[in-house]
């Protein structure tokens, strides 16, 4: 893919975060990741934390991998989350902008290349986190209940998936 358009290519489409194989990604070299939070672990606007993504964090955590939150949520929200699941987290990232990515690679004590980004957004997560050359991950949103220019903006990201999906 050419052009600005390979930034919003993920490496990697998963259902739910419960799908991504780590020990594949440790294979790749993957030692740290970066996760959204909104419809990546929780569902956005809840404070409910399901149990399966909870496991996943601890097992995740257990393989050794370093994991950091960034969010474009308010610092109360990222905070919550962050000390619920004892891991370093960074509020109102502003992403796609790559000021908190390469904050969080600062906590996670990581190269680019070792770390992914994981997230249910096309145009914050993953074009966030390819312009940075970092391996991305997009999963499906966990509730279609979202932040109003978020609905907007999935139609444009599924439009974008549509031409990659059907790219000669």
């Amino acid at each position: 893919m050419r052009g600005i358009f390979r930034y919003f290519l993920p490496h990697l489409f998963v259902s739910a975060l419960e799908d991504i194989d780590l020990v594949k990604l440790r294979n790749r070299g993957i030692r740290g990741l970066i996760v959204d939070l909104d419809n990546t672990l929780v569902a956005w606007d809840t404070y409910d934390l399901p149990e399966r993504i909870a496991r996943w964090i601890e097992k995740a955590k257990e393989q050794g991998f370093a994991i950091c939150i960034v969010s474009n949520a308010l610092e109360r929200r990222v905070a919550y989350f962050s000390r619920l699941l004892a891991i370093p987290g960074i509020s109102k990232a502003q992403k796609p902008r790559r000021g908190a990515f390469r904050v969080a690679l600062e906590i996670l004590g990581l190269k680019r290349n070792e770390v992914a980004v994981i997230g249910d957004q096309v145009f914050t997560d993953v074009f966030g986190g390819n312009r940075l050359g970092l391996y991305t991950i997009l999963v499906r949103p966990l509730s279609e209940r979202e932040f109003f220019t978020t609905r907007l903006g999935r139609f444009f990201e599924r439009l974008i998936l549509w031409r990659f999906a059907n790219r000669d």
